[in-house]
């Protein structure tokens, strides 16, 4: 059977609390749809920490910026609920609101939130939806993505905020694929104390080694085996470590080569401190590497983190 959908605010509260006051552990796993077996892999963990699982469905226009255009972002609403309902070990609820940034006033901008049929646009447009209130996680959100992406963080950590107010989890599951992401919720729910368990799980990659996203839909084949060229040079790299190779200057270099001999066009490649996210000269304990590239319209990140002790 396909899981129940909870489509409002309300709704999706009044579960929550009747499922808490049954005794039950409530995980959340927030995506925007469009779910490969990376979303179903973060759902399966969710299933093993809790008793039941909402999937929240919802395009968050509030991390997009007017010049980035959200209406292009891939759909299946219908396909999303199949894959869920194949899965076994709990339940699982899908949360699919129309508009998280609708107050009740007058609407003119409409955004499904993946169901289909609404025009999606940025709340962050002049004349949006009256929305004011944002998160930012100030020091963390600045590099990597925040660099070329600057309203894109506080959108996530504003619109992962209203999920924990309306869900009411007690843990929830991000992929490291966004490790930025996960690091920037773990700190906001530490500094606002949320009674929230924040569970980072491993990146889920296609056999050849891409990394799995629902933006790789879009590349073209010959685009898709270039993009190869990012899992394979950080592999590399690790090796590289591994061979006591330590100069981030050296190992970045490598990088760039590969993906822009590979035709790709890099926005950044950084090696940072797992915690702080502050990049390092030499790798002397434990880093990830960091890398954001375009291979034609389409923008892919990756990375993989290296444990050292040196």
């Amino acid at each position: 059977m396909e899981p129940e959908v909870i489509r409002d605010k309300d709704s999706m509260r009044k579960w929550s609390r009747a499922m808490r006051s049954q005794g039950k552990t409530i995980g959340l796993v927030p995506t925007m749809g469009y779910l490969h077996e990376g979303h179903l892999s973060l759902v399966r963990q969710s299933l093993t920490l809790t008793d039941v699982t909402v999937v929240s469905i919802y395009v968050n226009p509030g991390q997009f910026s007017p010049t980035e255009d959200l209406s292009t972002y891939p759909s299946d609403f219908s396909g999303d609920l199949t894959k869920l309902a194949a899965l076994s070990g709990g339940k699982v609820v899908v949360f699919n609101p129309k508009n998280l940034y609708d107050y009740g006033g007058e609407t003119k901008k409409i955004n499904d939130g993946g169901g289909g049929g609404g025009r999606v646009v940025s709340c962050v447009e002049e004349g949006g939806l009256g929305h004011e209130t944002w998160i930012r996680v100030e020091r963390l959100e600045k590099g990597l993505c925040g660099k070329s992406r600057p309203v894109f963080f506080r959108g996530v950590a504003t619109i992962v905020t209203k999920l924990f107010n309306i869900v009411e989890p007690d843990v929830a599951v991000f992929g490291k694929k966004d490790y930025q992401q996960w690091r920037i919720i773990q700190r906001m729910v530490r500094d606002l104390d949320f009674g929230i368990e924040i569970v980072g799980s491993d990146i889920a990659r296609e056999r050849d080694g891409l990394a799995m996203s629902s933006r790789n839909v879009r590349l073209s084949d010959e685009e898709r085996q270039r993009a190869l060229s990012i899992s394979r040079s950080l592999a590399m790299a690790k090796a590289s470590v591994a061979e006591g190779k330590t100069s981030s200057a050296e190992l970045k270099e490598m990088i760039i080569q590969q993906v822009v001999g590979s035709a790709g066009r890099v926005d950044y490649v950084e090696i940072v401190d797992q915690e702080t996210l502050e990049g390092v000269e030499e790798i002397k304990s434990g880093v990830v590497i960091c890398v954001a590239a375009w291979f034609g319209t389409v923008r892919l990140i990756d990375n993989i983190e290296i444990d050292v002790s040196l």
